[in-house]
């Protein structure tokens, strides 16, 4: 029997013996008069135990069958589903094995199991996140995860990830190679799905800033950074007109993060469910499962809810911005180099003043060929380079004899020489200077 239990059998009793009326004893329970009239009949037929709930003990009625426990621990057995907590362990005994049972009976059924070790998270350190932005566009995270994905099922891949700030909406790729190539096929798709944002946060990557060279030994701290050529990326951004922010530690870019935590436990588990071994299947997985959870179910709605992307006009060619772009001087032949070949412009797109002028090359990432002067695209074929660029074959010289073996003869050259001061040298020095 409770304390409370035993202090409204003090009330009963009380009210039993006329100490006190109906009424106060039901204010002092905080029952009303009625069930006080039925309590006070229920200890009169069975005594103390009228303030005990005739439910206690019994199994209750919404009780599941052990039927039911056996079957889900059995499911989470098997190794595939290693590692999977109540929440994601729910989800998939209802999608893919018929089996309905909330997360809290779960945790219950797999910690006695031992599937489940509850635990209490310690907050370390106390950080005050910074408020969202107003409205959808206004800021895109973007970052790559380095991680095991396909725990050693298949090759090695990459998780490229774009979230909006404002609602937490992901769109993200996996890639072969964490490279400038593969991000501006995945900014691409971004563009063309929902527009350009204003501004874009990322890492200080090489492929987003051209890194300051120093001197051995010198500290780049608390020196003006010099003036560096953008990138590839940093250079199409701004012709999108799209303004990017480098941030200063992982923890100020924590919405990415955080993703890629969630996307490390729940999508892997989810891959290894599925079965996935390629590239093909994951991109297949995150496009069909992951993506569509992620946006119906972690997203919120935007404080503003006017988007702040801009649509794409015609002036933004996304082939040619997003190409790897790059200045050729045009030679006297209007010929042009790149990557050690030599291109040959077409008679009809020559125009006066192209000689010794510069051009806009653009290696499109299909791998094609652009050639842009001033405002105008000429057309350029593959060609020979000229005879003044032939590489000159080196004539092969004889070789000298090698001398024979054996010790060398001494040489005589001071022979009947010496450096020794004699008689003969003495009269020579004494008889010039009688002379002098």
């Amino acid at each position: 029997m409770t304390q409370a239990e035993r202090d409204r059998l003090v009330a009963l009793k009380k009210a039993k013996k006329k100490l006190i009326t109906q009424k106060q004893a039901a204010e002092e329970i905080g029952v009303t008069e009625r069930q006080v009239r039925r309590l006070l009949r229920r200890l009169q037929k069975n005594g103390d135990r009228a303030v005990i709930h005739e439910l206690r003990g019994r199994p209750s009625n919404r009780k599941l069958p052990a039927e039911q426990e056996k079957r889900a621990i059995k499911v989470l057995c098997d190794p595939v589903y290693r590692g999977f907590g109540p929440t994601l362990a729910a989800e998939y005994l209802d999608k893919k094995h018929e089996i309905t049972v909330s997360k809290e009976t779960l945790r219950q059924w797999m910690a006695k199991a031992g599937l489940w070790k509850a635990g209490h998270r310690r907050v370390v350190e106390v950080h005050e996140w910074r408020a969202r932005r107003q409205r959808s566009g206004e800021l895109v995270q973007w970052d790559t995860s380095t991680h095991d994905w396909l725990e050693g099922r298949g090759e090695t891949i990459y998780m490229i990830s774009m979230i909006d700030d404002a609602t937490s909406r992901l769109f993200a790729r996996f890639v072969r190679h964490d490279s400038s190539a593969e991000n501006r096929l995945l900014l691409w798709a971004y563009l063309e799905r929902y527009g350009r944002p204003l501004a874009f946060y990322t890492d200080k990557a090489g492929m987003f800033q051209v890194a300051v060279k120093t001197k051995r030994g010198e500290q780049r701290e608390g020196l003006d950074r010099s003036s560096m050529p953008p990138t590839q990326i940093a250079r199409g951004l701004g012709e999108l007109g799209i303004v990017w922010i480098p941030a200063h530690s992982p923890q100020a870019k924590g919405r990415v993060e955080r993703q890629f935590q969630t996307a490390q436990d729940r999508l892997v588990k989810g891959m290894r469910v599925a079965g996935v071994r390629t590239l093909e299947q994951a991109n297949a997985y995150l496009e069909k499962e992951y993506l569509p959870w992620w946006n119906e179910t972690l997203t919120v709605s935007a404080a503003n809810a006017e988007d702040a992307h801009r649509p794409l006009g015609k002036e933004h060619d996304l082939a040619a911005i997003l190409s790897h772009v790059e200045k050729r001087q045009v030679a006297n032949d209007y010929t042009i180099r790149w990557e050690g070949k030599c291109y040959q412009i077409d008679r009809r797109d020559v125009r006066v003043g192209m000689r010794k002028d510069w051009v806009r090359v653009e290696q499109r990432l299909d791998e094609s060929l652009a050639v842009r002067f001033q405002d105008q695209y000429v057309r350029v074929r593959r060609c020979a380079p000229p005879m003044a660029d032939w590489p000159v074959p080196k004539t092969a010289l004889p070789k000298p004899p090698r001398p024979a073996g054996g010790p060398k003869p001494k040489s005589d050259w001071m022979k009947n020489f010496s450096v020794r001061s004699t008689a003969s040298l003495r009269r020579g020095v004494g008889a010039s200077h009688g002379r002098s």
